[in-house]
């Protein structure tokens, strides 16, 4: 009964058991107990999103002084109240996180643009305040930059190279104003820095650095979380994760039920998944004193053995990942969560989906190991999930003219369908397809995947911007 009364409130909240406890559905007590303890359900992250708008001067100083000030008022308590809730509810909460206004908005401000020492002091305060990854070393240059985005994105290379906590994300494309080609060349220079500055580590700087199109300003997730200018002044957001979950579930049912079927039994666990995961935000939100944001639906998974989009598709019936019928099985796996969450809970917000991150997933891992997985289908699957082509480690010799063609593609993508996509792919130094590079912990590690040979150098020197789809004049 102690695993039990430390769930009550998740339990009452589904209706499992009645509130003066006279009625009981062991099946259903278990299954929700089973999601925690045998199918690697948790509460992947509470992020704080903490608005830094209030933080400008000229005087970078005063600037690191006050967002030091800043993220310690209302950051301070929250690794002691997750670990809190984890204990009262027996549920996991993996990572405390903060995202933050924009950089390149806070540093424009400042006379001596010294965005690495901004970078540095956000790093400092969140490793002071116990935190994993603080995101918002940020800028949104879709039509174009700013002196204040031109200095943040030369500085992310050293930023990333010095801070360990540290994660950078920067849109450039959106479905109003088009892709920002002269951003998109310019970012995979920054990329390609990024990954040779930290070689020592398999070029993790690349890791924990995102490019964004359409990129929503209440993500908790990283790389890319950071606190749009429409945002509050602070709010909690909530990362779910639940693939394990999905497995189970679908291995549960008869093997030969029909599609129809098998979406029902998606939608009802993600409804399961959600609702626990807005209860966990609401109770943390009100210990922190600060407003409830949203419910990140998304499927994110890790390299532990159970927790995998990927052996979601083997459940389904896919021999492995990269079988034919992979995008569709994707397609449907993203929409029944969508649909089963959405009635969970009236704040879904951030990305909402499925990731597919090569490194972060071990059925990705073992598919791109044995040659299931290709760049070129990974690309395709992207048309229909969260977010895009996410921790692909590529030749380290590959040309920055061809990583800004990939990123091109990932955002014309998004671009057209309207959604958020996203490119974070890791050129490892001195690696070459079939070499491994490794990352530990969350991040992983993956196999350097072969890249398509012909040049991009030509298309993407021209510049300037992809105008916006006919679709964009809607108004």
């Amino acid at each position: 009964m102690t695993i039990v009364s430390k769930n009550f409130d998740v339990l009452l909240k589904y209706g499992i058991i009645e509130d003066d406890m006279t009625i009981f559905d062991e099946d259903l007590i278990l299954e929700t107990i089973n999601m925690i303890k045998l199918h690697n359900f948790d509460i992947r992250t509470v992020t704080l999103a903490i608005s830094l708008r209030d933080c400008m001067s000229e005087d970078v100083n005063v600037v690191c002084d006050k967002i030091k000030f800043k993220l310690d008022k209302y950051a301070c308590n929250l690794v002691k109240y997750a670990e809190e809730i984890e204990n009262d509810y027996s549920i996991p909460i993996v990572n405390k996180r903060i995202s933050v206004t924009p950089i390149s908005i806070v540093g424009e401000s400042c006379s001596n643009k010294d965005y690495l020492k901004i970078a540095k002091t956000l790093d400092e305060s969140a490793k002071n305040l116990g935190i994993d990854f603080i995101g918002g070393f940020s800028a949104l240059v879709e039509k174009g930059f700013t002196n204040g985005d031109k200095a943040l994105i030369e500085s992310i290379p050293e930023a990333l190279a010095s801070t360990d906590r540290l994660c950078s994300s920067v849109n450039v494309a959106t479905s109003k104003a088009g892709i920002n080609m002269d951003a998109v060349l310019k970012m995979a220079s920054t990329i390609k820095k990024s990954a040779d500055i930290t070689k020592e580590k398999d070029g993790i700087g690349a890791a924990k650095l995102v490019v964004f199109c359409n990129s929503v300003s209440d993500n908790p997730f990283m790389a890319g979380a950071y606190c749009g200018v429409g945002e509050p002044e602070c709010a909690l957001n909530i990362g779910v994760s639940g693939p394990g979950v999905v497995r189970a579930a679908i291995l549960d049912i008869d093997k030969n039920a029909n599609l129809g079927v098998l979406s029902n039994k998606i939608k009802q666990t993600s409804y399961k998944i959600t609702g626990t995961g807005e209860l966990i935000g609401r109770r943390m939100a009100a210990k922190l004193g600060v407003p409830f944001g949203v419910i990140d639906l998304s499927l994110a998974p890790t390299p532990a053995v159970g927790d995998s989009v990927a052996q979601i598709f083997q459940a389904m019936g896919l021999e492995h990942a990269g079988a034919h019928g992979t995008t569709a099985a994707l397609a449907m796996l993203n929409d029944a969560v969508k649909k089963g969450g959405i009635m969970a809970s009236s704040y879904v917000g951030g990305l909402s989906g499925a990731f597919i991150p090569v490194s972060e997933d071990a059925g990705m891992i073992e598919a791109a190991s044995f040659g299931h997985l290709s760049f070129d289908k990974l690309e395709a699957m992207t048309c229909v999930c969260s977010v895009g082509l996410d921790m692909i480690a590529i030749p380290g010799d590959t040309p920055e003219t061809t990583i800004a063609g990939m990123i091109a593609d990932e955002m014309a993508i998004g671009m057209i369908n309207k959604k958020t996509t996203a490119a974070r792919i890791i050129p490892a130094p001195n690696k070459k397809a079939g070499d491994k590079v490794v990352f530990g912990g969350l991040l992983g590690e993956a196999p350097v995947m072969n890249v398509n040979k012909l040049s991009s150098a030509d298309f993407v020197a021209r510049g300037g911007r992809i105008p916006a789809p006919i679709h964009s004049l809607n108004n």
